[in-house]
Order: structure tokens, then C-alpha cells, then sequence
């Protein structure tokens, strides 16, 4: 029975290793399915829909605020309750790059892989985004900023679709899996903050109407709406009942 146990603990943490997010918040596929529930599967309409609703800040960022209200709470412990969220949730020691207790300031900049995976006529295209996420605290309220400027673009090369159907098979399924550079395959799990491009969210669809990247960006943009819905909901929750949902004063 141990060895049973153990093996499947195993299987467990394998299968957990296959899709690498330093950002816990969410795996790619829980945060598509979430995406999908709330603005449909159909990405460029998803994406023109959210356009008329969103704008971009001075750095052309995207950017998204929420004040969310904890009242009776003081700032040390509402601090005490965001600090254990953020060190629990974002696995990354390099994550967490401001953590200041009497500022009131928590500061996370953490990778999520792979929220969009577009194969192209030419060349594919697998979206990476790194947000930055400042939390200031107050007693009784807490304000949350989440900011995005760049897609982070994995390209491989030559592995659209024109590509692959003119190779062999034998070369077919290592060109789907290997990106530009020649050294990171797709379950390269060394540093998946690598990139071979940054492409500025204000210079593509929707922000941008005449886009040849628009199927890749549309799908991106959505995610990275539904993944800032994600994190103020999070923090929220972890603001209001814990971590655990049992973390009171009384014990």
C-alpha cells in the first residue's frame, strides 16, 4: 500500500510538472476554461467585445485597478493575510520582488506560460505573460493593480502550417516542438521566461485593427483580461476568509 501511495504521488507531481506556471493562481487550462465561460469560445469576437470596454494607461499598458473594501481589519493584519496569500500561491522565490511591511506594499511579478498557442501559415506563435501585480494596503481597504505591456513570444520558425505539411514526417512533429532558437523544447522547463520576442499589446488587435497576428492576440488579450478577473478575486477571497477558509483570531 505505501509503494501504491507513493507512486501515485509520483504520477501526481509528474503530471502537475508538465504545465509549469510560476503563478499558481491558475493553471493555462483551468484560466482557458474560466475565459471561455465568461466571454465565449470564439476569440475575436471575445476580444473586439472587451476592446470597447478597456483602455490603455499612459505607458501604453494594460491595466486594471480594484479597491476592495475590508472593513474592521487593521493594515497589519490585512497585510499578515496577503503576505501568507502571496508566498503560499506564487512558488517562484524570485515572484515576490517587494515585500514591505510598513510601506503597506506587496509587489509580484510572476510568469504564466502558454495562454495562447497559435500556429500560423508560417510560423507558430506560443504567448507567455509576465504581470506585474502591486498590492497596497491600508487599514481597512486594499487597492490591487495589475499591469501588462508586453506578450512574451516563444516563435518557432518555419513550423506553420505551409511548413509542416510540405516536411517529412519523420521532422514534422520535432518542428512543432522545437522553438526558433534550437535549444527550447516545448517541455523545456529550465526558464520559461525566455522569449524570442515582445510584442507591445497597444500595437496589436484589437487595440490595433489591421493586425496579421490578430488569431494569436485575440485569444492572448481575452486571457490576460480573465487571468487580472482571476487574481482580484483571489486576493479577495484570501482577504476575506484566508487562505484555508478556518483563519480567524479566535484559537
Amino acid at each position: 500500500m505505501k509503494t501504491m501511495r507513493l507512486w501515485m504521488l509520483a504520477a501526481i507531481l509528474t503530471l502537475c510538472g508538465t504545465t509549469y506556471i510560476q503563478a499558481q493562481v491558475m493553471k493555462a487550462a483551468d484560466l482557458e476554461k474560466y475565459a471561455k465561460q465568461r466571454y465565449g469560445d470564439k476569440w475575436l469576437d471575445a476580444a473586439a467585445n472587451l476592446a470597447s470596454t478597456l483602455t490603455l494607461d499612459k505607458n501604453e499598458s494594460l491595466t486594471y485597478q480594484q479597491v476592495i473594501e475590508a472593513p474592521g481589519k487593521t493594515k497589519q493584519q490585512i497585510y499578515v493575510a496577503l503576505n501568507y496569500w502571496a508566498t503560499a500561491t506564487f512558488k517562484d522565490k524570485q515572484a515576490i520582488t517587494l515585500n514591505d511591511k510598513d510601506a503597506g506594499c506587496i509587489i509580484i511579478s510572476a510568469t504564466i506560460d502558454g495562454i495562447a498557442d497559435h500556429t500560423g501559415t508560417l510560423n507558430r506563435y506560443i504567448v507567455s505573460i509576465t504581470p506585474i501585480i502591486k498590492i497596497d494596503i491600508k487599514d481597512g481597504r486594499v487597492r490591487v493593480t495589475y499591469t501588462v505591456q508586453n506578450y512574451d513570444i516563444l516563435k518557432a520558425e518555419d513550423a506553420g502550417w505551409l511548413g509542416v505539411l510540405a516536411d517529412n514526417s519523420d521532422n514534422r512533429q520535432s518542428k512543432q516542438n522545437i522553438y526558433s532558437d534550437g535549444k527550447r523544447m516545448k517541455d523545456d522547463k529550465t526558464d520559461r521566461r525566455l522569449y524570442d520576442e515582445q510584442w507591445e499589446i497597444a500595437h496589436h488587435y484589437p487595440f490595433v485593427e489591421k493586425d496579421n497576428k490578430k488569431r494569436t492576440c485575440s485569444k492572448a488579450l481575452v486571457m490576460t483580461h480573465a487571468y487580472s478577473n482571476a487574481i482580484m478575486d483571489k486576493v479577495e477571497e484570501a482577504l476575506k476568509n484566508g487562505i484555508v477558509g478556518n483563519e480567524d483570531e479566535d484559537w
